[in-house]
């Protein structure tokens, strides 16, 4: 589904991203983990467009798409969430869902004169979506609340939600575990793992949270320093010895392994 070739993302003779190449199949949950700079953040904000790659491709859905614009790949079905969520604050939980799917036809001036019967149509149908989308979210209770009065759980949940008012295919996830309680990450995880079995979403997910990559994810990837550590499965990554020297910044002895086991 996304195949990404040699990235790279250079600022001021540093490099973000250095080579990275990694690809992501269809209806998979892919994990990315490292070390706080490894560079995850960077990888994401390329792959969703938000600046062009000093070096490097990205192919979604079989086509190139390194140059094309933000708003050209999310209307293709690449969303992306935020650590920090970037919620209306002042709208209600509602109208931040409702905000969300493109050329509603309420945002042409003429339309609203013209056509004001398809602009009530087409709201209706917004807010149907919407109280779905909720209702799914088990968020009804919060539906006139505003966004900026909820819980940090409950925006991530919103977060999620504002990628369902989407024809969304690929959806990138980052740490949509930060700032969460237990209880609302359980939840969290069960709705990522339903939209992902039943409604076909394929994610990428960077989380620092290793229960949630352990229960969720396949494969798992890890980068350090701009490129791109090991991929495999969780215990493998896990396990790897080059993965504990990246977060702890030692490498793992023979003996310390034998006194460990």
């Amino acid at each position: 589904m996304l195949e990404v070739d040699g990235l790279v993302m250079e600022y001021g003779g540093f490099r973000a991203v250095d080579g990275c190449s990694l690809t992501v199949d269809e209806g998979s949950i892919t994990g990315l983990i490292g070390p706080n700079g490894a560079g995850k953040t960077t990888l994401f904000n390329l792959i969703a467009g938000a600046f062009p790659p000093s070096a490097g491709r990205i192919r979604y859905l079989g086509d190139d798409i390194t140059a094309l614009s933000t708003d050209r790949r999310f209307r293709r079905g690449l969303v992306r969430t935020f650590q920090i969520p970037h919620e209306f604050h002042r709208l209600s939980t509602l109208e931040n869902l409702m905000m969300v799917p493109p050329s509603q036809a309420g945002e042409g001036l003429l339309a609203n004169w013209l056509a004001p019967g398809k602009v009530t149509r087409d709201e209706k149908r917004v807010r149907a979506r919407a109280e779905e989308t909720l209702e799914f979210l088990e968020l009804t209770h919060v539906a006139q609340e505003r966004a900026g009065n909820l819980s940090g759980g409950q925006k991530k949940l919103l977060e999620l939600g504002r990628t369902m008012m989407t024809e969304a295919k690929l959806v990138l996830l980052d740490e949509p575990a930060a700032g969460v309680n237990r209880t609302l990450l359980r939840k969290l995880e069960e709705k990522i793992a339903i939209l992902n079995r039943e409604r076909g979403y394929t994610f990428i997910l960077i989380e620092h949270d290793m229960e949630m990559i352990e229960k969720l994810c396949d494969p798992v990837v890890c980068m350090a320093e701009g490129r791109v550590l090991i991929e495999g499965d969780f215990a493998t990554v896990r396990s790897d010895p080059r993965v504990l020297e990246a977060y702890l910044g030692e490498t793992v002895s023979g003996s310390d392994e034998e006194a460990g086991a």
